[in-house]
């Protein structure tokens, strides 16, 4: 079986434009009706300004007092509170516009459900759980509170594979898929034709014809700009079982609420792949979009797989009346490996931050140093709090942002958290050949984390998210490695850099943080 490129889109056939669903655009054109209400009104009812000016001092007053008592993140508050001072009336009616959960209610009840009725569809060894309680209390601990938040098991027996490329991944990918039998499950935020997808493609189809079952889940942003809203069509005729998880409508659904951003591929329960690779060209740079891209990849084999096969099967069946689970964990794999290995999922539809808790908590436990990769940086105070604290007791912090951005507002915010976090001691490197857009935690030479949790709020608080906690596993040698290597094309930033940083990216970043939760 070769590995041909598989297109089933003519030339220029793609999505949609994706300004017409932005928040920002949205944000700008309440803000101008906002504006000229309020000349209209000063115009047509000169003579009732002080009624209408005492009504909106009380409506604004009630909204905050409102937001004040809200369980929402303090940092959200700010920016929330600034909108309704701006423009009241639509400030407010902007808040629970996002509030409402347009598009997403039905998903939200049907998930929540699904969430709880699984919860023990995978064992929790307690066994496992002791073993690693003897050689760290502390990891231990953590293990046990993601445990709670859902049917995240820890797990041994399981043999961990670190792909510190997105090509390095796809070369093993490709011979994974060839060996499945029995079913291929992917699960991605971004799908876009080209040679990576193009080449999976191919050979999904093959395995289709041959009896696997395949199924393809993605996210309904793919709509904006990399595939048409009939694609899931054109993927049925090929045998392949295609969804688009909650698609998109213009100011219709709350576009940045509940995004399916996972990255998640399981073969026959015996393979699972998870990081922050999507299925586009520059995620394997054979497609420049802003320099050398570095991402990153694990492949797991054996227990822990099931946990993604599970993580799959939950979003999957959101619209299925039978839910069918038993048959596709049935059949699990052992491998005589040592180390504990978690795969857990973070979900936008409780109060708990379950990425950024397991985050601080290496933050918080570390006993020499924590290296971490993202490609974004937009905290809220708690998280940059957990940096500082770390370095201020002697903590090695070290964070490795893009060199080369691809958006200038997240960059511009990024650039807003650097004198703190330096004057904490925290040492800030950009990747100097490109764009980073691996998601890892590294510690003390013994844990990390690998998967799709950015740094920002979006990952932190809207999205769902997944990711793979290790602990001594023999993977992590090579993180350490990789973070060695990236070190040395990076360059360090300086107070110096930060005096001599553009002017128009000190104004947006500080401009922006106002609104810095919405982006």
């Amino acid at each position: 079986m070769e590995d041909n490129v598989m297109t089933l889109l003519k030339k220029g056939e793609k999505g949609l434009k994706s300004i017409i669903f932005s928040r920002m655009i949205i944000i700008i054109i309440l803000f101008i009706i906002n504006l000229l209400i309020l000349l209209s009104i000063f115009g047509w009812f000169s003579n009732f300004i002080p009624h209408i000016f005492g009504t909106t001092v009380v409506f604004t007053v009630i909204m905050i007092i409102y937001l004040i008592n809200s369980n929402m993140n303090s940092s959200a508050k700010i920016t929330w509170l600034i909108l309704i001072l701006v423009m009241p009336v639509f400030g407010s009616l902007f808040y629970f516009y996002s509030l409402s959960e347009v598009g997403h209610r039905t998903i939200k009840k049907r998930l929540s459900y699904i969430l709880k009725a699984t919860d023990e569809k995978l064992e929790k060894d307690t066994e496992t759980l002791n073993s690693l309680k003897k050689m760290d209390p502390n990891a231990a601990s953590l293990a046990h509170y993601v445990n709670t938040t859902g049917c995240f098991p820890l797990y041994s027996h399981t043999n961990v594979t670190y792909f510190p490329l997105g090509e390095k991944k796809l070369e093993v990918l490709l011979e994974k898929l060839k060996e499945a039998k029995e079913f291929i499950f992917l699960e991605y935020f971004i799908v876009e034709e080209g040679q990576m997808w193009g080449k999976i493609l191919n050979i999904l189809s093959s395995k289709a014809k041959e009896g696997v079952e395949v199924r393809v889940m993605y996210d309904g942003t793919c709509e904006l700009s990399t595939l048409p809203h009939n694609y899931p069509e054109k993927l049925e005729k090929l045998g392949i079982k295609c969804k688009v998880f909650a698609p998109l409508t213009p100011f219709v659904s709350t576009y940045y609420n509940y995004r399916d951003h996972r990255k998640i591929l399981v073969i026959d329960n015996k393979y699972a792949f998870n990081g922050g690779v999507n299925l586009a060209d520059e995620y394997i740079n054979v497609k420049e979009k802003h320099g050398h891209w570095k991402d990153t990849a694990i492949m797991l084999e054996g227990e822990a797989v099931s946990s993604f096969t599970l993580m799959f099967l939950q979003m999957w069946n959101i619209d299925e009346k039978d839910m069918i689970y038993d048959k596709y964990l049935a059949k699990t794999y052992r491998y005589d490996t040592h180390g504990f290995i978690m795969p857990y999922g973070d979900y936008p539809l409780d109060s708990e931050k379950v990425g950024q808790n397991v985050y601080i908590d290496i933050l918080n436990s570390a006993n020499d140093y924590v290296y971490i990769m993202s490609p974004y940086l937009i905290l809220d105070d708690e998280m940059e709090n957990a940096l500082k604290f770390a370095s201020r007791r002697g903590i090695d912090v070290r964070i490795i942002l893009p060199g080369i951005p691809d958006k200038v507002a997240p960059y511009s915010l990024a650039k807003t958290h650097y004198k703190a976090l330096m004057d904490a001691g925290v040492q800030i490197y950009e990747y100097t050949p490109g764009f980073v857009h691996a998601k890892i935690f590294l510690s003390d030479n013994i844990k990390a984390v690998v998967g799709t949790i950015n740094l920002d709020y979006r990952s932190l608080y809207h999205h769902f998210e997944c990711a793979t906690f290790m602990y001594d596993t023999e993977c992590i040698k090579d993180i350490i490695s990789d973070f060695h290597l990236t070190f040395k094309k990076c360059h360090r930033v300086t107070y110096d850099d930060i005096k001599k940083e553009k002017l128009s990216i000190k104004i947006m970043g500080r401009l922006l943080k106002a609104v810095a939760p919405l982006m």
